[in-house]
């Protein structure tokens, strides 16, 4: 193994930041190197992470095998002390040239002490059509399920030129569509000098790339999505009519225990705005079934929310307890019965997804092209191409048809 390799798992920032390793690492001169950029966002996550360890070292016998990511930064020791391991590096030091000049077998920081996020320009991605670039790091709220902000720190927001020289260096390279990814993006900018809100950033990257075909943007609170927002998406067709909504439930009682920010009622408003100002827009949202205390009417008006807002894609978590957390002291919802939960509300998702690709037949649509002649459309759709098709293109698509898990598009 000559160039170093990179194992990703979870989030988007850490596809953008596992760029930022390749490039240090490479810089580095590291030779025959693993590294396993792990998430921690549920206890399954976890599993997964220490399972890819193993295969990683079993697949990699001679291999340096390098931890990181958000597991690593919560508990370095329990990876450290894993005999597959050789060194674990922290969140904030596996952004730094010099973590991969040294060999300390363990260097993670507190990372609730920092208090900036370093630019980081990157050139491209491997094997990826769409580029995702980080305008924050952090979160300043406190969900109780949520462990997320130990292992990323608080809230800290990049310049607005930084970004924007980003999107440039990435347009220059040839990609066509750009994805807006941090920790809680909707706080962007609280810690800037005069509080650039999301809105301001998204029409000042917009207005400054004009060559930019397409930006989408990540994970969104539904309690905190601006004005300047919702007038962007109202009148530039590039932000790409497509939000996903970090709702977790529909219940205001639930939502309380939870600590969101946001009321059922405001979430539903703050889809209707949105669909009245670009009448195309669809909606996505992260959604925990079975949290602590949750009974069957409050599940209920999850599960009808899913209806009503016609939530076309669904990420959905059967609650998963997580030391370290105030939700694992709440009274308990049996698991059978979260499993029982989220397989009802994927049902329902499955029916609007149904629903809508039905609804797109003998449309046409512009597809940004992904390998293995796929690809999306701006609603985040997947679109099954026939013929060949050059990877990273944005065509005009004919909809055809439909199977189970995409549409079908012949080029116009």
């Amino acid at each position: 193994m000559s160039e170093p390799q990179i194992i990703t798992l979870g989030c988007r920032l850490n596809a953008f930041e596992s760029e930022v390793m390749r490039a240090h690492s490479r810089t580095a001169g590291l030779k025959n190197t693993v590294i396993i950029n792990t998430c921690a966002v549920t206890a399954e996550a976890e599993r997964s992470a220490r399972k890819s360890i193993r295969r990683a070292r079993k697949e990699n016998p001679g291999a340096q095998l390098i931890v990181t990511g958000c597991a690593a930064q919560l508990n370095p020791t329990a990876y450290s002390d894993m005999p597959e391991v050789d060194r674990v590096i922290g969140n904030e030091e596996k952004l730094e040239l010099s973590s991969y000049l040294n060999d300390a077998p363990v260097a993670v920081a507190n990372i609730m002490e920092i208090r900036e996020t370093a630019p980081h320009l990157i050139s491209g991605f491997d094997d990826q059509t769409r580029a995702f670039v980080q305008i924050q790091q952090g979160c300043d709220h406190r969900c109780t399920f949520c462990i997320i902000p130990f292992a990323r720190g608080n809230n800290r927001s990049l310049a607005p030129g930084v970004i924007v020289d980003q999107v440039r260096e990435l347009v220059a390279n040839g990609y066509k569509e750009v994805v807006f990814t941090g920790v809680d993006i909707c706080s962007y900018g609280t810690d800037l000098a005069g509080h650039p809100r999301l809105g301001d950033l998204v029409r000042r990257l917009l207005k400054a790339v004009p060559e930019l075909p397409r930006l989408r943007l990540s994970s969104l609170d539904p309690a905190f999505v601006d004005q300047a927002l919702l007038d962007v998406l109202a009148t530039d067709e590039r932000l790409m009519p497509h939000l996903h909504l970090s709702l977790q439930a529909m219940d205001d009682l639930v939502l309380k225990r939870m600590k969101r920010r946001h009321s059922r009622q405001q979430a539903i408003d703050l889809a209707r705005q949105a669909k009245q100002l670009r009448p195309d827009v669809v909606f996505g949202a992260d959604l925990i079934a079975g949290f602590p205390t949750e009974t069957d009417a409050m599940f209920a008006n999850t599960l009808d929310a899913v209806s009503e807002l016609e939530l076309l894609h669904l990420h959905v978590f059967p609650y998963s307890e997580r030391e370290g957390t105030p939700a694992v002291r709440m009274p308990t919802v049996a698991p059978e019965i979260r499993k029982a939960r989220a397989q009802q509300l994927r049902a329902c998702g499955d029916q609007i997804t149904s629903d809508y690709f039905a609804a797109q037949l003998g449309s046409t649509s512009q597809v940004l092209v992904e390998k293995g002649n796929r690809g999306m459309n701006p609603h985040f759709a997947p679109v099954r191409l026939a013929g060949e098709w050059l990877a990273g293109e944005l065509v005009d698509v004919r909809i055809t048809g439909h199977a189970n898990d995409a549409l079908l598009g012949d080029r116009i």
